[in-house]
């Protein structure tokens, strides 16, 4: 189903310029967007995946990953095609780049869905990039609130200002993936810019929780000074905020080996002199624990994805009474 975009202006020739993220994509008649989602027709700019639904699952909140946002819970997690950059190492590239038929759903029939999951806490918007699937995600993050279903979006972060002002007030949660610390990085391996995404971190964290992923890709954004730039820059905004390292495999157009372990638990211990909360994520046998940073009380225990409240009244500790960031 096409639905009218916003944030676009229109030009001569019925050209158009999309101003919903950094690229700013000028688009000319029958064409699309980097995204692949966004048509000019007529000129006119047009959602071409509006309510197409390709993905669709009940997922542990911690795969998203969000560690201290309800931990132990479930949400309704779904996805459509699309995406605004163009990672080498995309772990999603078929439903990122390739177009999927889909289903239709509209938003209110979604969250009537949503509703209907048993323990279910909210809705996700993930697995592609949900940003580029802007118009359909601002309706349902709207329809779920008056539902009194909590938010969630999955994304790389890669907005412009406006629409992401536009959105938040509807926004739980966020995980949000920084996929590395330099410019170098973004505008040869990802396809973008990394300022932009380190401003959409800033601004959200002022008004939804807010979790960082960072892939670690071996030899292109593992050294560790990248780490320590990236750690002591978070922790500027809020050292309390989560930061996930994630092991990085061959995929899609990268063939570099895995990420070494080692390297990933010397970025978690980096990452640490300046972090309250890090983790490393899938991979086994590494402690995904979190322990209060003024007592090491054992605060939430993990084995995969199962997740147990232990040492937690309300977001305080049982042990020493410390503010905990995390909301349950």
């Amino acid at each position: 189903m096409l639905k009218e975009a916003m944030f676009y202006e229109k030009l001569e020739n019925n050209a158009i310029r999309c101003r919903l993220c950094p690229h700013n994509c000028y688009i000319t008649e029958g064409r699309y967007g980097i995204c692949g989602v966004r048509k000019n027709v007529g000129g006119r700019l047009f959602s071409e995946n509006y309510g197409v639904i390709t993905s669709i699952a009940l997922d542990p909140i911690e795969k998203k990953p969000l560690y201290h946002f309800y931990p132990g819970t479930y949400i309704f997690s779904v996805g459509t095609y699309g995406c605004n950059l163009k990672c080498k190492f995309c772990q999603n590239w078929e439903i990122a780049h390739q177009k999927w038929e889909g289903d239709f759903i509209s938003p209110q029939d979604l969250i009537l869905h949503a509703k209907r999951q048993r323990h279910n806490i909210g809705i996700a918007f993930t697995y592609n990039e949900p940003l580029i699937w802007y118009e359909y995600v601002y309706e349902g993050l709207q329809e779920a609130k008056k539902q009194g279903l909590k938010t969630v979006l999955v994304t790389n972060g890669y907005i412009n200002p406006e629409p992401l002002k536009n959105l938040l007030p509807y926004v739980d949660a966020m995980n949000i993936d920084v996929k590395a610390f330099t410019e170098d990085f973004y505008k040869k391996i990802v396809g973008g810019r990394l300022d932009p995404v380190l401003k959409t971190v800033e601004e959200a964290s002022k008004h939804s929780h807010v979790e960082i992923t960072n892939l670690i890709v071996t030899d292109l954004n593992d050294s560790e000074e990248e780490i320590r730039n990236l750690s002591k820059w978070l922790s500027q905004i809020d050292k309390n905020i989560p930061l996930h390292f994630s092991r990085y495999f061959p995929h899609y157009k990268l063939t570099k080996p895995p990420t070494p372990i080692s390297t990933l638990e010397k970025a978690r211990d980096i990452a640490k002199e300046y972090l309250n909360f890090v983790y490393v994520g899938n991979v086994l046998g590494i402690d995904s624990n979190t322990y209060c940073p003024y007592c090491s009380n054992l605060l939430i225990e993990r084995h995969g994805f199962y997740a147990k409240i232990k040492g937690l009244d309300g977001n305080r500790c049982s042990k020493c009474g410390s503010v905990i960031n995390v909301v349950v």
